[in-house]
């Protein structure tokens, strides 16, 4: 794994390797450089398989870190790619073309942080948040309690003590 980072590093300035074990290492490219590393790994290292897409929004340093973890089933490896891009006006190349479940993450990241992706199939159309009329729900500027006494109406709410409550309702007579 050591060897093919070093060589990666040089053609796609990496930066940030980590090597956690033989079979896990981490680094970062930049959004210029994803898709030529993405397309070279997958086609000229056997990393074959997407594993997962996610998000961390790292408010404080006004960024977001996209992640992409491949995995190559011959030599049982792991490799992970971190993506920085700015909260406002966030954009990244689409990888729908290398991997179709790419398109699925894409639309997830684009619903749930407001990340755009180019090209990208369905983006647009609504998948986990159907009839949302809300900002992104992920960015960790977004105040759920705001949003909720705004959007919905107050109910009285009946608290119980668990104890009390279930000896109540188990022993009704004692």
């Amino acid at each position: 794994m050591q060897e093919l980072l070093d060589n990666l590093k040089e053609l796609y300035a990496l930066n940030g390797i980590t090597l956690r074990n033989p079979s896990l290492a981490w680094a970062e490219v930049t959004p210029e450089r994803l898709v030529g590393l993405l397309t070279q790994l997958r086609d000229a290292h056997g990393f074959t398989h997407l594993v997962l897409m996610t998000c961390v929004d790292w408010l404080e340093d006004g960024r977001f870190q996209v992640t992409y973890l491949l995995h190559n089933y011959t030599t049982r490896q792991d490799l992970g790619l971190h993506v920085y891009v700015g909260r406002t006006a966030s954009e990244l190349p689409s990888i729908h073309t290398l991997w179709e479940q790419g398109r699925v993450y894409q639309q997830e990241l684009h619903e749930m942080f407001g990340i755009y992706f180019p090209g990208s199939p369905g983006l647009g159309e609504p998948m986990i948040l159907e009839s949302w009329d809300g900002p992104p729900p992920m960015r960790r500027d977004f105040d759920t309690r705001v949003y909720s006494e705004e959007t919905y109406s107050h109910r009285q709410r009946t608290h119980h003590e668990p104890e009390q409550h279930m000896k109540d309702r188990l022993y009704p007579e004692d």
